[in-house]
C-alpha cells in the first residue's frame, strides 16, 4: 500500500490515451495512487520493486500477451489481485486470463463505476488474506511470515504470533483506534481479569521493536482506550 494509506494502483496497458485516462479518473478518487507501464517488461521490473494494492492488466501487450505476464508475476510471488482489460469478449479468453492467474476479467469497453467496484472487492478480499503486505510506519509488513521489512534495507524484525495478530487487527481498522477489550477478545483466549498487564506487555514489546523513541511512539499509538497505527 502506498504512503499515506492509500491503495497503489499499477496500469499496464501499450495504449498510452486509454491508460492515461484510466489513470486520471482512478486518481480523483482519493485512495487511488496510480502508476503506468506499457509493456509486460515493465510492469514486471515494477511488481517486483513496488508493493502494489492491485493491477490492471491489458491482454494485449506489445512486447507479451497479458496473460504470460500474469502467469510470470505469479511464478514471481507477486499475490496481488490482478484485473484483466480486454477487447476481447469470450469465455474462452475469460477461461485464459483466469487460468493464467487473473482474480478477474473485464471487457472494453466497461464502465467505471464497475471497474471500481470490482477493483476495491478485490482488495479488501486480499487485504483479509494472508498474502498481503502493508506498510506500517517506515516498514513493509508481511503477516504471512511475521516479519517488517525495513524500507531502507535495514534489518527485518521478526514479530511473536501475538504481535503479528496486533499489527494485522490494527492495520485493519484503519484510522479507527481498536479498543483494548476487543484487541484482547479477538487475540487471546483467557480471563479478562489478565487483559490490562498481558496486552499492555506486548504492546510495549512491539513498540521497543518498531518505535524509533518507544517512550514516544509515533506509530502504534494510544488512542480513546485503545490503540491505532498512524497513517
Amino acid at each position: 500500500m502506498a504512503a499515506g494509506g492509500n491503495r497503489n494502483i499499477l496500469i499496464v496497458e501499450d495504449d498510452r490515451e486509454f491508460r492515461q485516462t484510466l489513470a486520471e479518473q482512478l486518481r480523483l478518487h482519493e485512495e487511488f495512487d496510480v502508476e503506468e507501464a506499457g509493456t509486460g517488461a515493465d510492469a514486471v521490473a515494477g511488481a517486483e520493486k513496488n508493493d502494489y494494492s492491485a493491477i490492471l492488466l491489458d491482454v494485449g501487450l506489445p512486447d507479451m500477451d497479458g496473460r504470460d505476464v500474469c502467469r510470470l508475476l505469479r511464478r514471481k510471488g507477486v499475490h496481488v489481485p490482478v484485473i484483466m482489460l480486454t477487447g476481447l469478449n469470450g469465455d474462452a479468453d475469460t477461461v485464459l486470463g483466469l487460468d493464467s492467474g487473473a482474480n478477474d476479467y473485464i471487457t472494453k469497453p466497461f464502465k467505471l463505476g464497475v471497474l471500481l467496484a470490482r477493483l476495491r472487492a478485490h482488495i479488501r478480499q486480499h487485504e483479509m488474506s494472508e498474502d498481503a503486505s502493508f506498510a506500517v510506519g517506515p516498514y513493509v509488513f508481511r503477516p504471512a511470515i511475521k516479519i517488517l521489512q525495513r524500507n531502507d534495507g535495514g534489518k527485518d524484525i521478526g514479530l511473536s504470533e501475538k504481535e503479528n495478530a496486533i499489527l494485522k487487527q490494527l492495520y485493519r481498522a484503519g484510522d479507527t483506534a481498536v479498543s483494548c477489550e476487543v484487541l484482547y477478545a479477538d487475540i487471546w483466549d483467557h480471563s479478562a481479569a489478565l487483559m490490562t498487564h498481558t496486552l499492555q506487555t506486548h504492546i510495549y514489546r512491539l513498540r521497543q521493536k518498531i518505535e524509533e523513541n518507544p517512550s514516544m511512539p509515533s506509530i502504534l499509538l494510544s488512542e480513546h482506550g485503545g490503540y491505532r497505527l498512524a497513517r
